[in-house]
């Protein structure tokens, strides 16, 4: 006789629901597991003579929940190659055996591998009594989810939705912190325990943040969530942003967002990006918040005017970003390793010069400078060219050659401005002194942009200084002296405002 498992679902709880064709099974079975004898049926089945091995105990052996089915399906292959050339055993489980049933799903991976005959005999589910007893057609709409693993990003609120497995008053706990993400805290829910079960079936309403408030839970609970039409359930959901910008450039929209093109709102994803480094510069996450909105819906519309072309859609953005963070962090999602931001950048340069070759770009053939966004601001792009370049090789050994080349350079913006050279070529000279300003700051590991990002705000704070003690005195700066405004801002200075 060769290996065989057969798989009898005990269905939703009700004796009377279990099939003529699963009640045969089970009676003829020499041998009979159950993964939990915490099933009525399993004791209506036992009172009737047909008993069970049950792998209660496993769960007490366990740390979690995966290790438990593991070991359930490793003990059920190994009983049923027990004996030479196999034999036949039933193991029963409760409701559908493929509706949340975690150790069906491991037989049906491992069977195959072990040339062990799998059979699989359904049973009504949880899912089929769910319907009847809330009342509502899936067509509509329907989603089942896993308490354990519930994320608000799984959930639509336009959807039915159930939560199975929700075990214990913990488990509730923490479905009603996901569902609070988006539904409101009164937002009716219903509980229902053992439905289908006689004398034991209770179907409970409950605004949403008493759902961990209820006694009752077990291995036959669950959670209903209504479906609802109300889009501002959806108000944190990407879905929802990328409706309403459809809507805004749509006919029916707005008229200026309808006009808009690449180019007329290219400064505004400037300043945009500009006001959300400000509000990082300030710490201020409040204002952070609402500035990053306003750059994320920048993209939007950007991404929305090529998606009325064919050309591509966010969505696509957002694949193709996904797609990249996952390629260049081998480190991570790979088999590669990093043991620190240095080896990660390494293999972020590495993956990136891959992609290329696979575009049939040939990195080795591009100039070293080369991915350098031209539109940057001239003080960061020197930065950025000059680490290119000394990655390369070309530069100093020591800060010593960046402090003379500082002093050569600005020898010559002198001698361009005293010998009255042409504006050209005091700009080009004057130009040279910050070019060579930045490969110190190089050196010393600072990024020039932020050091003269943060001389600005100090100058601005301590001129703000100055003009509100004149303000006091009845006075504006126009109106003071030289001599007074530099003892004003000396005065700032040794009151330490940076």
């Amino acid at each position: 006789m060769s290996a065989i498992i057969t798989v009898v679902g005990l269905g939703s709880g009700d004796p009377d629901r279990l099939t003529l064709g699963s009640l045969k099974q089970l009676q003829v079975a020499q041998e009979r597991y159950v993964r939990t004898k915490d099933h009525p049926v399993v004791t209506w089945l036992e009172e009737t003579g047909v008993t069970f091995s049950s792998f209660d105990e496993v769960y007490e052996e366990k740390a979690d929940f995966p290790s438990v089915y593991k070991e359930i399906t490793e003990r059920l292959i190994t009983r049923a190659k027990s004996e030479s050339g196999g034999k036949a055993i039933v193991y029963a489980v409760p409701g559908h055996p493929m509706v949340a049933e975690a150790t069906v799903k491991l037989l049906r991976e491992r069977c195959p591998q072990e040339e062990i005959e799998l059979n699989v005999i359904g049973g009504e589910s949880f899912i089929d009594e769910a319907f009847l007893r809330f009342g509502f057609d899936p067509i509509e709409g329907f989603q089942l989810l896993d308490a354990s693993g519930l994320s608000p990003a799984n959930i639509d609120p336009r959807m039915h939705t159930l939560i199975g497995q929700v075990y214990d008053v913990f488990t509730a706990s923490e479905v009603k912190l996901s569902l609070m993400e988006i539904y409101p805290d009164d937002y009716q829910v219903v509980i229902g325990h053992a439905l289908g079960v006689d004398e034991q079936e209770q179907i409970i309403t409950v605004p949403l943040y008493e759902l961990d408030r209820t006694e009752g839970y077990g291995n036959l609970s669950l959670v209903y969530v209504p479906a609802s039409k109300d889009d501002n359930l959806r108000i944190r959901s990407f879905q929802r942003l990328h409706e309403i910008v459809t809507i805004l450039r749509s006919p029916e929209g707005c008229p200026w967002d309808r006009e808009q093109t690449h180019q007329s709102i290219r400064k505004n994803l400037i300043e945009e990006t500009y006001e959300v480094l400000e509000t990082i510069d300030d710490d201020d996450p409040d204002h952070m918040r609402e500035e990053l909105g306003d750059l994320l819906l920048q993209i939007m519309l950007h991404s929305q005017i090529e998606e009325e072309t064919g050309a591509f859609t966010v969505y696509d953005v957002v694949q193709e970003l996904n797609e990249k963070l996952l390629y260049r962090h081998p480190h991570v999602f790979g088999e590669l390793s990093a043991e620190d931001a240095e080896a990660a950048l390494n293999n972020w340069e590495a993956m990136k010069a891959e992609e290329k070759r696979q575009k049939g770009i040939r990195p080795e053939e591009l100039s070293v400078l080369d991915g350098v966004p031209r539109d940057l601001p001239a003080l960061m792009k020197a930065y950025k060219l000059q680490k290119k370049a000394a990655k390369a090789g070309f530069d100093w050994d020591h800060i010593d050659g960046a402090w003379s080349k500082i002093e050569e350079e600005l020898g010559e913006l002198k001698d361009a401005v005293q010998g009255g050279l042409d504006p050209l070529e005091q700009t080009r000279e004057l130009g040279d002194v910050l070019f060579s300003i930045v490969n110190v700051a190089r050196f010393i590991g600072v990024d020039p942009e932020e050091a003269l990002s943060l001389t600005i705000l100090k100058f601005v704070r301590r001129f703000g200084y100055v003009e509100e003690i004149l303000r006091e005195r009845g006075k504006t700066p126009r109106e003071s002296t030289l001599v007074e405004m530099d003892n004003l801002w000396d005065e700032a200075k040794a009151k330490g405002i940076q």
